[in-house]
């Protein structure tokens, strides 16, 4: 993806007559007017964007595709940590365009529909699916840079503060085995 291009990326086209034209729409969205994405992310800088690169052609079956691939700067919370990190979300997809679920059931099993109106599609909703379906579950810093990496080598067997040998004691079952020995 090139950066050529600072313009913003058209909310709604028609993308039946782009496919018909083999055309390519390269542009940035602003993470701002992503309401659902904004919501699922710790958050971005004030002026971050996404920079969107998208294809659409026909296939040899004359169906409608769209290509693209797209990356957003985001701040995500650690799960190991619970801190801010930062990290650039990126994805590149196919999907087949339709118009109803009809259309979607027939498409290959490798190709994820996108349901538009008949002349019109919602590219940003498109970018920002596509962001939310590339979120990690579970982002974590790099353990070499998390805050958290002093308590995660403190657990970690061959640490010179894991314990290292275990004691009949420190089962925690121990107390149970002595219940059934009670005296009448």
């Amino acid at each position: 993806m090139s950066n050529a291009s600072n313009a913003e990326l058209p909310k709604i086209v028609d993308p039946y007559r782009l496919a018909e034209h083999d055309g390519v729409l390269e542009g940035e969205i602003p993470l701002s007017g992503l309401s659902r994405f904004r919501e699922a992310v710790l958050g971005f800088e004030k002026d971050a964007v996404c920079c969107v690169t998208l294809s659409f052609y026909q296939d040899g079956e004359r169906r409608r595709i769209v290509s693209g691939e797209l990356k957003a700067p985001v701040k995500l919370e650690c799960q190991r940590c619970m801190e801010p990190m930062d990290s650039v979300l990126t994805s590149r997809f196919v999907l087949g365009l339709v118009t109803s679920d009809a259309q979607a059931e027939r498409l290959p099993k490798d190709l994820e529909p996108f349901q538009t109106e008949d002349f019109s599609a919602n590219l940003w909703s498109m970018a920002e699916d596509e962001l939310l379906l590339v979120l990690p579950p579970y982002p974590l810093h790099d353990r070499s840079e998390c805050p958290a990496k002093e308590e995660l080598e403190a657990y970690e067997p061959g640490s010179s503060s894991a314990v290292s040998e275990k004691k009949p004691g420190d089962n925690p079952f121990s107390v149970l085995a002595g219940l059934g020995k009670t005296k009448h």
